[in-house]
């Protein structure tokens, strides 16, 4: 077994997971250290459901309330996908600042200095989802399918999250410095706004309506509707018709893409 990858063997488990537990208390301890930081973290998808859902709601959609069952699954989804932002910068500023050459030179897993950032983004990301789930309710929406169904819809937002925090990760070890990771960031954006997470695909041209349906984020908020109320968008592609289907394939297949591609990228950081 080499340091080249995530140790695997079961006697390097616990160790590993050991160490990234460590690395993620490193973490957590930083947003108590900038704790304005952290509520800022939390309150701007707080302000987009605000904007969404209680301002622009009854303009986009007729009635306020038949616009927030539709866009508190997507600005949930939505929540998820901006947290990665925190996750760039964060191994970007730490690569920047040498902590993570550092984290190099001990005597630890390699694995577990970037397992440790992903276990601490995904904390970061079940308190944004509470607290996004507490205002959607505070708006009036109610999640009225049976429990089952509604624990598996959060654990499929948090799979996506698991699979876009690879992504995040590797995006940071290769931007280098942190001007060119704010760069990066600016292309959550076009990911965010071209899928079905604000809108419905049948105000889009109908062809437009297809490449939204295909978005990995668009997946996880049509299945989060499904599986919260039984909400579903128009069917235009078979990405729609099987969305709790493509919700776990597609962080599947980011994770499997990027955590080889995040181990790499920090062996080869000089």
């Amino acid at each position: 077994m080499t340091t080249t990858s995530i140790d695997i063997a079961p006697r390097n488990r616990g160790r590993l997971l050991q160490e990234s537990l460590i690395l993620t208390g490193r973490a957590v301890r930083h947003w108590r250290a900038r704790p304005v930081t952290f509520s800022i973290q939390l309150l701007f998808p707080v302000m987009v459901m605000l904007l969404m859902g209680g301002l622009l709601g009854g303009a986009i959609a007729g009635t306020t309330g038949d616009y927030i069952v539709f866009v508190v699954p997507g600005i949930l989804a939505f929540t998820v996908l901006s947290g990665i932002e925190t996750t760039i910068s964060a191994v970007t500023n730490d690569a920047a600042k040498t902590v993570t050459d550092r984290f190099r030179t001990l005597p630890i897993s390699r694995g577990s200095v970037l397992l440790g950032r992903v276990f601490a983004d995904m904390l970061t990301a079940i308190v944004e989802l509470a607290v996004v789930t507490a205002v959607g309710l505070a708006l009036g929406w109610r999640p009225d399918n049976g429990l089952d169904l509604i624990v598996l819809a959060y654990l499929l937002l948090l799979w996506l999250r698991f699979g876009l925090l690879w992504a995040g990760v590797w995006i940071g070890l290769k931007a280098g410095t942190p001007e060119a990771a704010t760069t990066a960031q600016l292309a959550i954006w076009p990911v965010a706004f071209l899928s079905t997470v604000f809108v419905d695909p049948r105000t889009m041209p109908s062809w437009l309506g297809a490449i939204a349906e295909w978005n990995p984020l668009s997946a996880t908020a049509s299945a989060a509707r499904e599986l919260f109320t039984g909400g579903q968008t128009q069917r235009l592609t078979i990405a729609a018709d099987h969305a709790v289907l493509f919700a776990f394939l597609w962080p599947l297949i980011l994770a499997a893409l990027f955590i080889p591609l995040s181990i790499r990228a920090y062996r080869r950081l000089s």
